[in-house]
């Protein structure tokens, strides 16, 4: 793997300060929202739709921590968009946001340097203040909305209300313990990374921060190439992964065939005591990856050699399945859960960082097996010919 040290041109003006919210197109809004509420942690906290005077959308927005996720729905038939969007990708994030500085100057930027600008900046308000926004084309039919927030003291965003409907099971149930956003996965096809990561360094001024290629992340099935970008402050970080050529289809080309093309993987949450987070969502009925005890054996002869004490127990963290990654200067726990739908698009990972800024590529093969094992229950473990049809092995 590799770490970046240089961050590149710097804007002369305005900025990314860190992730505002992501936007999930999904078939039923107000279903989805409960699923993140009840297995999750998450509370409602703004929507919009028909009682607030919206008459073509609906959207339920849920916060935890500072992770907020708005979940949208057409109201009416014939939307074609968003029709359109669910018949292909399924239920999956059409928007990742960013809180900004200057969203002007950086949509003006953006489109010098050859970027699509989906919407020119515009402004909304109401009793609450204003806000203005802008979007941008990214890769597959995902896009990024700037939003500069300098005067808005509202619950979201101007139009939203407070939710109609508050959940009595949700104060009975543990706490998610999930702070913030810590990366967004983007999967792309093959050969399709290298110039994704150019359209971040070019349009947005991001810069290469960590990457790993299919040398170093194999299994005897599958192998994937990964490249992180991150803007100059490094508060935003988004991994662009691609599937390596393997005996078998990896899971990497599985999400590009079921969600239609390329788009977001997974959204890693962070958290400072994953032990706690993870006996409480579990509890809550939340499904996650678990790899065999082995992993746990070659770990504990691992870290006999390395200048890194985990303080956390391994029992505990073997029981509940947390995968452990270090180097020399610290380690990172984490967990990802089974895919959060029924195509095997988009899941999540909860993680918790001990100084160190990487993305778990210790584990990326012990990770990749158990996919492996989830991919043959669903008969899609299959060979990869050279025409790029697969077959039954």
């Amino acid at each position: 793997m590799t770490t970046y040290t240089d961050k590149g041109e710097k804007h002369e003006k305005g900025k990314f300060l860190c992730f505002d919210h992501l936007t999930f197109w999904v078939g039923n809004a107000k279903q989805a929202a409960s699923f993140y509420c009840n297995k999750l942690g998450f509370e409602p906290v703004a929507y919009q739709g028909l009682e607030t005077g919206r008459r073509d959308v609906v959207s339920h927005v849920v916060k935890q921590g500072k992770i907020l996720y708005v979940f949208s729905s057409a109201l009416n038939p014939g939307n074609k968009e968003m029709g359109e969007h669910l018949i292909k990708h399924g239920d999956g994030v059409k928007d990742v946001a960013f809180t900004v500085e200057d969203c002007d100057y950086l949509v003006q930027k953006a489109r010098e340097r050859g970027a699509l600008v989906v919407r020119e900046p515009y402004t909304m308000e109401d009793t609450q203040g204003q806000v203005k926004l802008a979007v941008l084309q990214t890769y597959g039919d995902t896009t990024h909305t700037l939003v500069e927030r300098t005067a808005y003291n509202g619950l979201f965003l101007p139009g939203f209300k407070p939710p109609l409907h508050k959940d009595p099971l949700l104060a009975t149930l543990p706490s998610g313990k999930l702070d913030f956003i810590d990366h967004v996965v983007g999967n792309q096809g093959d050969d399709e990374m290298v110039p994704v990561v150019e359209w971040y360094q070019r349009n947005l001024l991001f810069h290469r921060f960590w990457s790993v290629d299919d040398k170093q992340l194999q299994t005897e099935f599958s192998a994937l190439r990964s490249i992180v970008v991150a803007n100059y402050e490094e508060t935003v970080k988004m991994p662009i992964n691609e599937p390596a050529t393997g005996k078998r289809k990896s899971q990497i080309q599985e999400y590009v065939e079921y969600y239609g093309g390329a788009g977001v993987q997974h959204i890693a949450m962070n958290t400072s005591d994953i032990i706690t987070a993870i006996v409480n969502l579990k509890q809550r009925g939340m499904e996650f990856m678990c790899v065999p005890d082995t992993y746990y054996e070659q770990l504990r002869e691992n870290l006999k050699h390395s200048k890194v004490k985990i303080t956390e127990d391994l029992d505990v963290l073997q029981n509940l399945k947390i995968l452990v990654d270090f180097d020399d200067n610290g380690y990172l726990l984490q967990i990802f859960t089974k895919p959060v739908q029924d195509r095997p698009t988009v899941f999540l990972e909860v993680i918790q960082r001990h100084n160190h800024q990487g993305f778990g590529a210790g584990n990326f093969k012990s990770l990749f097996e158990a996919i492996e094992a989830d991919q043959n229950a669903r008969g899609n473990l299959t060979i990869l010919t050279p025409n790029g049809v697969s077959k039954i092995a």
